[in-house]
């Protein structure tokens, strides 16, 4: 391994005597243990552009403390438009740094890779057949309040970033509520540009091992089956074996079956939510690469692993270009015919089953000693490089899944959940004449309300019920129909069952809200003329006192069970204001 970064960091001598200085990063002269801050990357980001026809520097927002969010255009065509770019059947290959911003490899290594496609033109190839979008930092906010102590896990940069935004948002949990205005911004780029191929750079957590990066690719039901088989078969091995091939052991991105006890309870698999990029752009009918190197390696060995898996990931999609156009061409066809017109199932939530294969892990040796502090079993590592045979648990299956609508009703005061939708590419009709509908509803039952806040939002649980009726469809009401290419993204975001659905997140907790009360002494009149005027009420009331003993010793609830079957109840309570058709 030490041999590789000598080589890399004399090569880098003779490519740039003092007369190209200004091509050499903050990273490279600093002997790879820092990383230029924010005005320094963007400046350097500029110079590329300044010094190439290929490079143009984008603009897509601000973010709240004011700093502009930028992504750079690399077209070996020299075209910046979206529509112009579809046109020449190239890929749109899009590169995220920073969205955790104390994860930086990538920005460094982004650096490097463009400096040897646009300047020493020595990786010019990687855009023959591809068009490549970087983002250099994602959260500016946050890669600006950097400092030594803000990763404890991580060896370097000498100073990072933080993990969330100037708000507290942790972005990587934003891609579908997209609360924040860093996000929001990032899906109309998204939406506005229609990717091809995603790759989202972090450094990971967790256990000590030997590999310098780790990966994962969606490959179960929350994406296309043919797109799925085609990173599985083709594209991971391709990233495997030459990215090792230059030095840097790669592995499967895992969770650790139990945190506290470490390895020996093996390792587990999983399918990424929607609220997670993987899984997000899975939803979008596009395959993405998750990169994770490993924290305990040194900064130099984590830019330079991360520059490895993007080389060899472009590599590949430029030797594949038109199968990963003709594959999301048909992800998307595929789609709408699979849930639109056929209406099948469509997984919600994924969970991993109690079956495993044993699998060679190339570990660091470790034991456990007594701990005075924490009174338990701590796991001390030894440093030495251990192979090790684990279980590898990776029987992922959809847990929970919903037969997909024709189209949803959204009434027009809850138009926040309109604005968040188009954000997503998603196209929705206003309705211009009233007109009467069958519609499924959905009525909450148990609710509880989650008493911590999760991304700056009180969650919440519930069950329902569900019924149909007629209804009149007003004026204004928007109507969003599962007829394109984002049908896997309206139902996560309107199937009340959905993690990551609007009301899950908390959109719409007001319609759980009681706001009119009765007076016993009001009510107590109107309970007794029910009684004496509806028999079957009367029956289910002496019922309910027989049977139910907590009911028959509470006023109050004795009172409000006449209320809630009275005229006065408010009918909208628990009633989901998004209606469906079927």
């Amino acid at each position: 391994m030490k041999y590789i970064f000598t080589v890399l960091f004399t090569f880098s001598i003779i490519i740039f005597p003092q007369s190209t200085d200004q091509w050499q990063t903050k990273f490279e002269k600093s002997g790879f243990v820092s990383t230029a801050d924010y005005s320094e990357t963007m400046e350097y980001f500029q110079n590329l552009v300044d010094n190439s026809e290929y490079a143009k520097l984008l603009s897509f927002g601000v973010s709240p403390q004011g700093r502009e969010m930028k992504c750079i255009v690399i077209s070996k065509d020299k075209i910046f438009n979206p529509n112009e770019i579809k046109r020449l059947n190239k890929p749109i290959v899009f590169i995220i740094n920073g969205i955790h911003a104390g994860e930086i490899e990538g920005k460094d290594a982004s650096k490097i890779l463009l400096r040897e496609i646009l300047i020493t033109k020595e990786k010019e190839n990687l855009i023959d057949n591809a068009v490549l979008m970087i983002v250099p930092i994602f959260s500016v906010d946050g890669h600006e309040r950097k400092s030594k102590y803000n990763r404890i896990n991580q060896d370097g940069p000498e100073e990072m970033g933080w993990r969330t935004t100037a708000q507290g948002y942790n972005l990587n949990r934003e891609w579908m509520k997209a609360d924040a205005p860093e996000m929001q911004s990032m899906l109309q780029l998204v939406s506005e540009w229609d990717l091809d191929f995603v790759i989202d750079n972090h450094t990971t957590n967790g256990a000590d091992y030997q590999y310098t990066a780790t990966y994962q690719v969606e490959r179960f039901a929350n994406i296309y089956h043919k797109t799925a088989e085609w990173l599985k078969e083709k594209f991971i091995p391709h990233l495997i074996k030459n990215v090792e091939e230059q030095g840097y052991l790669m592995f499967p991105y895992v969770a650790l079956r139990n945190w506290r006890e470490g390895l020996d309870f093996g390792i587990s698999d999983w399918a990424s939510g929607p609220r997670l990029s993987t899984g997000y752009f899975a939803l979008q009918n596009r395959p993405s690469l998750l990169v994770e190197t490993h924290m305990i390696k040194p900064f130099k060995e984590r830019v330079y692993s991360t520059l490895s898996v993007l080389e060899t990931s472009l590599e590949f999609i430029n030797q594949n270009s038109k199968e990963l156009i003709r594959l999301n061409k048909e992800d998307d066809e595929k789609t709408i015919k699979q849930f639109h017109v056929n209406r099948e199932f469509l997984p919600l939530s994924f969970s991993t089953s109690d079956k495993f294969e044993e699998v060679e892990f190339k570990g660091i040796d470790y034991h456990y000693e007594d701990s005075d502090i924490s009174g338990c079993k701590k796991i001390v590592y030894t440093g030495k490089p251990k192979d090790m045979i684990l279980k590898f648990y990776n029987d992922v299956y959809a847990q929970d899944s919903v037969k997909t609508a024709k189209g949803y009703y959204i009434l027009a005061e809850w138009k926040i959940i309109i604005d968040r939708l188009k954000l997503h590419g998603v196209e929705v009709n206003e309705v211009k004449d009233p007109s009467e509908v069958e519609v499924t509803r959905y009525k909450f039952k148990n609710i509880k309300m989650n008493t911590t806040s999760s991304e700056g939002r009180h969650r919440a649980n519930f069950e329902y019920d569900t019924y149909t009726e007629k209804v009149i469809i007003p004026a204004g009401t928007f109507y969003v129909s599962t007829n394109q290419r984002t049908v896997r993204i309206i139902t996560h975001l309107l199937e009340p069952k959905s993690p990551d659905s609007f009301v899950q997140w908390g959109f719409m907790n007001t319609i759980f809200e009681r706001k009119e009360y009765f007076e016993n002494y009001v009510m107590e009149p109107m309970a007794e003329d029910m009684l004496k005027n509806n028999p079957a009420l009367k029956k289910e009331f002496e019922k309910k006192l027989a049977e139910d003993e907590a009911f028959r010793n509470n006023p109050y609830e004795r009172l409000n069970y006449f209320y809630q079957r009275s005229p006065y109840w408010d009918q909208a309570l628990n009633l989901y204001p998004i209606m469906r058709i079927d």
